[in-house]
This record gives structure tokens, sequence and C-alpha cells, in this order.
């Protein structure tokens, strides 16, 4: 399996495949802090970043918005005191695509950057 690190995003379609669940599990051993969310029987991978006021919150959410518009691929972006949730999947195949696990790890190096 190719490290995260080193994958890009690639045009997505509704026709192009989920993840398989071993897959997804393989990947999800790179992102610990992200869980998979399960609402209205689509999988989404989530995680909330905490920070220590509106501001860093609200710079971050900013910086997750630079990386959705270079990707062409955009999350769930909820904004609060403290805190950012981002939500990763991919409306057209109503799952999770390769995108998201690329997206959720940029998404990582931003918080930790």
């Amino acid at each position: 399996m190719t490290s995260l690190d080193k994958l890009k995003c690639e045009a997505c379609h509704s026709g192009s495949p989920k993840l398989s669940d071993e897959v997804l599990a393989e990947y999800m051993a790179s992102l610990p802090e992200w869980q998979i969310i399960n609402p209205n029987g689509v999988n989404r991978l989530t995680r909330t970043f905490k920070f220590s006021n509106y501001k860093q919150a609200w710079e971050f959410s900013n910086k997750v918005s630079h990386l959705a518009e270079e990707e062409f691929h955009h999350p769930t972006l909820v904004l609060e005191w403290g805190k950012v949730t981002v939500t990763w999947w991919t409306h057209d195949i109503r799952g999770i695509h390769l995108n998201d696990v690329i997206c959720a790890k940029n998404t990582e190096k931003l918080y930790l950057s």
C-alpha cells in the first residue's frame, strides 16, 4: 500500500469505487484520531481539532478551505469556539474514496504545521 504522503487526489465521478473496508482499515492506521461515522447510511471520515480560542479555530478552518479548493474536494466544516470538526466523504459515490483519506491526511499536516 502506498503511503498517503505520496498520493495526490484524482478526478472522481459517480462510477468511482469506494474504498473497501479492508483498504480503509489499513489507511485508518495512519489516521488514528479520525473516526468513521455513518449518518444516513453513508460512511464519512471525521475528526474534531481543538484550539485555545476562536481565532485559532477560524484560522485553521481557512487553511482547510484553501486545501479543499486546491484539491477541488470539499469537506463539511463546523467551526465552534476552540474547535473545528472536519468531515470528508465523496458525495458522488455516497461513501469514502481514496481522495477523502488523502485529504484527511493533509488536514492532519495543516493541524501540525
